[in-house]
């Protein structure tokens, strides 16, 4: 070797690992014209090249510009190497190393058009094989049990690869070197088709199961987070069932489409719209239906002006559509619309964590799908399906799962590792590490045994794969909580301190660490109950934020919840609640007549028995549902502000009420426009002056609260809201306020964890 030659260490970290990282540094490096090697280890791709300074300058460089599209580089770091140990001229991948782990497993992503082009050609070796992948995509985080990210610690090990997928792996030109899922059908996974006792049924599982959909049958498929329960979406009697057998009465199911153009029979798609729904994370999206969608898919989304539509990520799933259009050859087919239209909801029975396990599904499952589309490649990791919404700059999480987890949420400051275990309501967890936060997948309500659990082993797997030990552990304010008793076992098992932090000032922080915002602010957080600080219930709130502190400015006017709890799924009651503020208790029970318990909660409100107050938005959009006679009952959360939503909506646009509200010693008093609503005979009209009179309402109430503040952080489960959250940015606008919102995070419950992390980072550094 001359002077001019360098050697240098390269470290690259992030995202780095089972995206096809090191056979493109091995390209890279041999394009160069550089000697060395590259590896995996559990602190992400470590680099030793030798040659020509200017070459291996370009090669640092390019290591960030050119990544792979599934990668995520966070830092290149290089230092001098020794020059003796590169005396050769090759470049080569050598065997990984452990180690702590401070790298991370990447996500899963739908499958590539190069795997699906094998797929969809009889010629090809991978013929309607349901399980090609490449580095560019596929499972991932499903599929792995450790760091480094290698096949021995994947649910691919058991399957030993023959000697032409071998070649493919060891062929640096070729997209499958190095890529630890590689497979075909000699060596790898097998699907079956097994009926509801669990016997085969058909020597083609992929014909055979479309063949009973089309039957209006229930078909359990297995996919790559665990099983979804299938049936034709345009069977009405298939979707009852559907909904008979998972005792899930009116809740909206996800379509599955096989493109963008089978959607828009059914949806009314944007500009941009149809490019969200091809992202290769694959979100269930919801987008706003056309008049005829009820009517073509019954019983699938009722009531509501939006559906949820999800495009096939799984080879399996591409199949069911691609044999529906009578097996052609080549990808021309996917691009018109296809007629299939499949009802895909995850298969957790009684709102248990998902099912991913072939002897679990024959049990839980038993006497809700007729047949099971299964295989035989574990599922590692639960991962349930990521749900979004269009909004004015980019897609809003409902629910962040598949596709995003366990992408990191990078930090404006790094510190000790945190553990903060969520809430109750969309439960997750997340973990930091440096100045990154991993929040877990979707893990649910902890309203029973399985879901708990499932929370348990989320905290286990995240610790253990980030191989970090926390330093504090931060949980709600509430004393009930699983999260809460969990938090407490945990912080004297591993001897460290609990933080309790308040659900409003955890949701506006959530906001602010995705943002990376450390200065004081203004946080308006609307959602349907929290624990306060006073020990009352909260929900909506004006605060100032100031790191681990805040402040109540001001909030709702509170109304009464008669019953307790149980007001917050009866939006009758909380129209009785108004009518008794109104001076009109005399009228609960003739108007509230269907319902049995309307004398004596009459009698509640009258005698303030068992009256908590609240001060709720999501109980105030519950009251408006009750007054206008839009939803007495919930059948699910969140319901009667969905159908309040859909109908302003349809409505259009209408002036808000003058003098609607009132704003006095901080307080936003909504009463002047609930009396109007009270006797309001359109609903339609009614959900309509609503929206506008609260966007107006809220405006107002940071105006004289606030009124020079130049932003307003925007968290809580009302900013899901779309009519809402447009009227509001608008109005906020006007003001010259800038209106903050959650975009790596659902705004609800489901952020709640990165917001209480954020929050014990900063108590930890102020101490």
């Amino acid at each position: 070797m001359n002077a001019t030659t360098v050697c240098q260490n390269i470290r690259v970290s992030g995202v780095v690992q089972g995206v096809g990282f090191r056979p493109f540094v091995w390209r890279l490096a041999r394009e160069l014209g550089l000697a060395g090697w590259v590896r995996n280890d559990s602190r992400g791709v470590e680099i030793e090249v030798c040659g020509a300074a200017a070459q291996v300058q370009v090669l640092i460089d390019r290591l960030e510009q050119d990544a792979p599209p599934l990668a995520r580089v966070n830092a290149v770091v290089a230092r001098d190497a020794s020059l003796a140990a590169h005396s050769g001229r090759e470049f080569v991948i050598i065997d990984s190393r452990g180690g702590r782990a401070a790298t991370m497993i990447g996500h899963d992503t739908a499958v590539c058009r190069d795997c699906l082009a094998e797929v969809f050609e009889p010629s090809s070796r991978r013929w309607r094989y349901a399980f090609a992948n490449c580095t560019n995509c596929g499972p991932r985080y499903t599929i792995s049990r450790g760091l480094p990210y290698d096949r021995v610690r994947t649910s691919l090990k058991p399957f030993v690869m023959c000697p032409k997928c071998q070649h493919e792996y060891r062929q640096p030109d070729d997209r499958r070197f190095h890529a630890e899922a590689n497979c075909c059908p000699k060596c790898g996974p097998q699907l079956f088709l097994l009926d509801a006792e669990g016997q085969p049924l058909s020597d083609d599982p992929i014909a055979g199961a479309l063949s009973l959909l089309r039957q209006g049958k229930i078909v359990a498929v297995k996919g790559l987070g665990g099983f979804h329960l299938a049936c034709d979406a345009r069977n009405a009697v298939a979707v009852a069932l559907l909904r008979e057998r998972k005792q899930r009465d009116e809740k909206p199911f996800v379509v599955m489409l096989a493109n963008p153009a089978s959607a828009t029979a059914f949806v009314q798609m944007g500009i941009g719209e149809p490019g969200l729904l091809t992202l290769p994370t694959r979100p269930a999206i919801l987008i706003r239906k056309r008049a005829n969608c009820d009517d073509a898919l019954p019983g699938v989304a009722p009531g509501l002006a939006w559906l949820g539509v999800m495009l096939p990520y799984t080879p399996l799933q591409f199949l069911l559509f691609h044999e529906a259009a009578k097996r052609p050859p080549g990808l021309g087919w996917l691009e018109r619309a296809q007629d299939l239209a499949l009802v895909m909801t995850s298969a957790n029975p009684g709102g248990e964590p998902l099912v991913v396990d072939n002897k679990e599904a024959l049990l839980r499952l038993y006497g809700i799908a007729d047949a099971y589309l299964m295989h035989d490649r574990q599922i590692v990791t639960r991962c349930d399906d990521s749900v979004a919404r269009i909004t004015t700059g980019g897609l809003q999480f409902i629910r962040r799962a598949r596709g995003y987890t366990p992408r990191a949420i990078k930090l404006p400051i790094a510190g000790p590792s945190v553990l903060a275990v969520g809430g109750w309501f969309k439960n997750t967890v997340c973990v930091t590490r440096g100045d990154e936060a991993f929040v877990s997948q979707h893990i649910g309500d902890l309203d029973n045994a399985a879901v708990c659990d499932f929370l348990e082993e989320n905290v286990a797997q995240l610790v253990k794969l980030l191989g970090v030990e926390p330093a504090i552990i931060a949980h709600d304010l509430h004393p009930d909580f699983h999260s809460t008793h969990f938090a407490a076992e945990l912080a004297q098992q591993w001897n460290v301190p609990l933080l309790g932090v308040q659900h409003h000032h955890a949701h506006a922080a959530a906001v602010l660490a995705e943002h990376g915002i450390q200065e004081r602010i203004l946080a308006l957080s609307l959602d349907g109950v929290g624990l306060g600080s006073d020990g009352a219930s909260w929900g909506g709130e004006l605060l100032r934020v100031d790191g681990d502190q805040f402040k109540r400015l001001g909030s709702l006017v509170p109304l009464a919840l008669p019953g307790g709890d149980r007001a917050a799924a009866e939006p009758w009651r909380m129209a009785a609640a108004v009518l008794h503020r109104l001076g009109r208790s005399s009228e609960i029970a003739e108007r509230f007549a269907s319902q049995q318990a309307a004398p004596a909660v009459a009698q509640m409100l009258v005698g303030n028995i068992n009256c908590p107050l609240t001060s709720s938005m999501g109980r105030v959009f519950d009251a408006v549902a009750g007054l206008l006679g839009v939803k007495a009952v919930m059948a699910y959360e969140g319901q009667a502000a969905m159908l309040l939503e859909g109908m302003a909506q349809r409505y259009g646009e209408v002036l808000p009420l003058d003098c609607g509200w009132k704003v006095s010693q901080g307080q936003l008093d909504l009463l002047p426009l609930l009396a109007v609503l009270a006797d309001e005979k359109n609903a339609e009209r009614g959900a309509a002056l609503f929206h506008a009179t609260l966007i107006a309402a809220l405006g107002d109430w940071l105006r004289v609260v606030a009124p020079r503040q130049q932003a307003v952080v925007g968290s809580g489960g009302c900013f899901l809201n779309q009519v809402l959250m447009r009227g509001l940015r608008a109005r906020c606008n006007a003001q010259g306020m800038r209106i903050i919102e959650a975009r790596q995070l659902p705004p609800n419950d489901g952020g709640l964890s990165v917001g209480q992390a954020w929050i014990a980072l900063q108590h930890l550094a102020r101490r």
